[in-house]
């Protein structure tokens, strides 16, 4: 059964703060880090936005995108590793605020940063079974990094989400395949309590990130007998701007297919987000007939891959939400103190 991307909507926060402004607070040189992450600055959260919020917002796009008669989402999942309440599902807030209510199904994932394609993936299992005709995925986190650790220059706060159904005439992409590969390495993790993850430092590349990202990737293209050339645009997990640019050189894809999904430059990692923002600023950008090869991974560790060929409804849709492009532009620049304000980092007892 054919099954796809009915719909997607993203949100990103206005608020920004250069790596310069972080690197004065420590000490640390500002040229090296960014020549060495490749990112210049990152989204920052409003005070009164969390996971929650921007989850509801870039849901409301999606809904909003295409149309939709929000009493037909059956499901809704929000992948994050920074949910609102350790105890009380961020799926119901948004499943109400979209008008989605009473839903079938709803549930929270946690995968750190493949949650939401995780969400996907169930998602397209539940339609193509026919137990619900469409459902919401998100992926959405204000991502957390201790003050002065290197998270705290790519840390950002953002999120996807899209609408999974399979009315051929209703999807503007249809995802062909996926595969997962998945292991049990520990490279970042946060215990319960804990207000900061922590992390394997250069163990969070090999073997986490690069080892997952292959495999997903590799599995991906030996299902589906395809190979860099087949696709027009590619899209990996952005923690920072050098790793999936290696990915995808060690793959055979080259810049230019990875150069329109490729936000984190100006965004940051989104986390739960980041993949499936990488997804959406490159949908904004296709035609009919395009294919896009896409793999999120998320720490502890597994990589997700997709297949994805995009449908003559993209242009129909397409301009009816905001585009990445149009959330990235327009930032307010915050210092670090405003920013430590924002992100809870300074408390009152």
């Amino acid at each position: 059964m054919t099954v796809g991307i009915v719909s997607y909507g993203a949100y990103i926060p206005r608020y920004r703060i250069k790596i310069e402004d972080i690197a004065r607070v420590w000490g640390d040189d500002a040229d090296i880090l960014k020549a060495g992450l490749k990112v210049n600055e990152k989204s920052v959260p409003d005070v009164d936005e969390d996971t929650a919020t921007i989850a509801v917002e870039a849901a409301r796009s999606a809904v909003s995108r295409a149309g939709l008669d929000a009493q037909r989402i059956g499901a809704v999942y929000t992948g994050s590793e920074s949910h609102p309440y350790a105890v009380k599902p961020t799926s119901t807030i948004v499943a109400e605020a979209v008008g989605a209510t009473p839903v079938l199904t709803a549930a929270d994932f946690e995968f750190a940063c493949k949650a939401g394609t995780a969400a996907i993936q169930t998602c397209m299992g539940m339609v193509s079974s026919g137990m619900i005709d469409l459902g919401l995925a998100i992926g959405a986190d204000v991502a957390q990094g201790a003050p002065g650790d290197a998270l705290e220059y790519t840390a950002a706060a953002g999120g996807v989400a899209c609408v999974i159904g399979n009315k051929e005439s209703e999807l503007a992409a249809i995802i062909e395949d996926t595969y997962s590969f998945t292991t049990d390495t520990p490279d970042f993790w946060r215990r319960e309590g804990m207000p900061y993850p922590e992390h394997g430092g250069r163990f969070t590349g090999e073997p986490g990130y690069f080892k997952h990202v292959l495999g997903a990737s590799k599995g991906m293209m030996e299902k589906l007998d395809t190979k860099p050339e087949d696709y027009d645009y590619a899209v990996f997990h952005q923690p920072n701007g050098k790793f999936p640019m290696r990915a995808a050189a060690m793959l055979g894809f080259t810049k230019e297919q990875i150069k329109p999904g490729l936000v984190v430059p100006r965004l940051g990692n989104t986390y739960s987000g980041s993949c499936m923002m990488g997804i959406a600023a490159t949908l904004d950008q296709t035609e009919p007939g395009d294919r896009i090869f896409a793999t999120a991974f998320g720490s502890g560790a597994g990589g997700d891959s997709f297949s994805i060929t995009v449908t003559d409804r993209i242009e129909e849709i397409r301009n009816n939400a905001p585009t990445v492009e149009e959330l990235l532009a327009d930032p307010i620049y915050a210092d670090y103190a405003m920013y430590a304000k924002h992100k809870g980092k300074i408390r009152i007892a």
